[in-house]
């Protein structure tokens, strides 16, 4: 069997890091029926494995997380071959335990954004994926076991609050997530998610910590520009230990891809819509979706 691709979502602080660091490396430029990705996908290795890169946010950052073509960037990496997908993002804690430059495994999200497209079956089917198990299982799971064998803090579940944005939390709406029980607060891990499951992709999402979210006050008299600094350096900090346990997991020997994984057959029983009701070429467009 040729060897698979495993997709990697960079996000901010690891986009632009991890392209550096593909080799043996190929552009491709993909069209979608969503429109074009963030960027053209940037094919080559990483650790042992074959990889397949998109950077989140475009070339330069240019992408809000509100505009970020999420449909285009799921759709184009299923396309190329992509089966497994494992995504970054930066976050704000909100709990004590959980420190800046510590990595988390999300295991489940709050959606509260509103502004995107949040499946690709919209005007063509009724199409229901289950998500109580937002994230791959088994992909977090090899994950955590890898993250056992290096020195990177990382929890190995947390709740993710996917917030609109582009501008951040009020104090108010920070103490609510925390009184909801969240651990991270967010901007582009929905309808990220949502989009994998449909892709009838494996996805994971590994979230990097930059500072606390607002409900913890900051310490009195630290200017905006110091803070800035800091949380800057508490990216650059995280971005490394996310380096560090991608590259132990695309060096390690662990099997990434399963055939057999509920996330790989979650369109089996999802579709509502008698076939004879959806147009014949709208769904030959979204047959990727389907391999």
């Amino acid at each position: 069997m040729a060897e698979r691709l495993i997709g990697l979502i960079g996000g901010t602080g690891l986009g632009d890091t991890l392209a550096e660091q593909i080799t043996d490396s190929e552009l491709h430029d993909i069209d979608t029926p969503f429109g074009k990705p963030s960027m053209p996908i940037l094919v080559g290795r990483y650790g042992n494995r074959q990889i397949a890169f998109i950077n989140r946010h475009g070339v330069g950052h240019t992408f809000s997380p509100s505009c970020v073509p999420y449909a285009a960037n799921i759709f184009a990496l299923k396309k190329l071959g992509v089966r497994t997908l494992i995504a970054s993002g930066a976050v704000g804690s909100l709990r004590e335990d959980i420190a800046t430059a510590d990595l988390i495994l999300v295991s489940q999200y709050i959606d509260k954004t509103f502004r995107r497209r949040t499946s690709f079956f919209d005007g063509v089917a009724a199409v229901h994926c289950e998500m109580a198990q937002p994230v791959c299982p088994k992909l977090r799971e090899t994950l955590a076991k890898t993250a056992k064998s290096i020195d990177v803090k990382t929890h190995h579940e947390g709740t993710y609050v996917c917030m609109e944005g582009p501008q951040f939390s009020t104090r108010a709406e920070s103490l609510l997530h925390r009184a909801w029980g969240a651990d991270l607060i967010g901007m582009t891990g929905m309808p990220e998610a949502k989009l994998a499951r449909e892709a009838q992709m494996c996805y994971a999402m590994v979230a990097l910590v930059s500072d606390y979210d607002c409900w913890k006050l900051h310490e009195y008299g630290i200017d905006r520009k110091t803070l800035l600094k800091e949380i800057i350096g508490n990216l650059v900090a995280a971005t490394n230990n996310c380096l560090a346990l991608l590259k132990a997991v695309l060096a390690g020997t662990e099997n990434l891809e399963c055939d057999q994984c509920s996330c790989r057959h979650s369109l089996d029983l999802a579709v509502w819509t008698d076939q004879d009701h959806i147009d014949k070429a709208r769904r030959d467009e979204l047959s990727v979706l389907f391999e």
